[in-house]
């Protein structure tokens, strides 16, 4: 069984951003403890080092079900914020939701069943008389299509072909942008309170950069320094 789970911020600040990187280490560590496979499809990296606005993981097991009842809704994470010392708030909520899992459709030819008919309407006595229209029908997605363009059933097959893939990609592309548009409205639905789980901890730091170059400049001493002692 496959699940497409969404951990998301939402529209909160920076804090939630970090509380979704760290329940996100504990939510894989607990998928590998329940022998539960995982794939992280897409990532968006907070404001900061180390933290996330969301991110996309693709679940693979037989306790999948199960093991998402314990994740599925407002995750609380507990903790006085250090990126803002004088903020009152200690109560941060995220969401863990499920999204539809679309799965890329390979387009093959020897998936397509085609049935020859004949064409309909005007176009003289051979039209009508010989099978030359060519419905085409893909058998995985469902989608056909009907082609009478040519007095050719050859070249009405290839036809078939085309507009057939164009049209099993246009609802794949569909059903795309449906999961995007349901992708960015969970982000404004991450609720606070009715917690399925909560988190404590204070550890809401900054990740310090050294930009004083200290570090490489004792580095290129030392160096400098043994380059002279093997020259002696």
């Amino acid at each position: 069984m496959e699940k497409l789970i969404q951990i998301t911020s939402g529209r909160g600040p920076l804090e939630c951003q970090w509380v979704t990187a760290k329940v996100l280490k504990t939510f894989l560590e607990e998928a590998k403890q329940n022998k539960i496979e995982y794939e992280i499809v897409h990532r968006e990296s907070g404001d900061e080092n180390l933290t996330l606005k969301s991110v996309t993981v693709l679940l693979k097991g037989d306790e999948v079900t199960e093991f998402l009842k314990n994740w599925i809704g407002s995750i609380c994470w507990i903790g006085k914020s250090t990126f803002r010392k004088l903020h009152k708030r200690s109560n941060w909520f995220i969401g863990v939701f499920e999204l539809e899992n679309n799965k890329k459709i390979d387009f093959n030819e020897k998936d397509i069943q085609f049935q020859t008919v004949r064409s309909q309407g005007s176009g003289g006595q051979n039209v009508n008389k010989v099978n030359t229209a060519v419905r085409a029908t893909h058998i995985p997605s469902g989608q056909s299509v009907f082609v009478q363009d040519s007095r050719s059933q050859l070249e009405n097959k290839k036809l078939s072909i085309i507009r057939l893939k164009e049209k099993v990609m246009a609802v794949y592309i569909q059903q795309l942008e449906k999961n995007m548009q349901e992708t960015w409205n969970h982000h404004f639905r991450v609720q606070r309170g009715n917690a399925v789980r909560t988190f404590s901890g204070t550890d809401f730091k900054r990740n310090h950069e050294d930009r004083s170059f200290k570090k490489r400049r004792n580095a290129l001493k030392n160096e400098l320094k043994n380059y002279r002692n093997d020259l002696n």
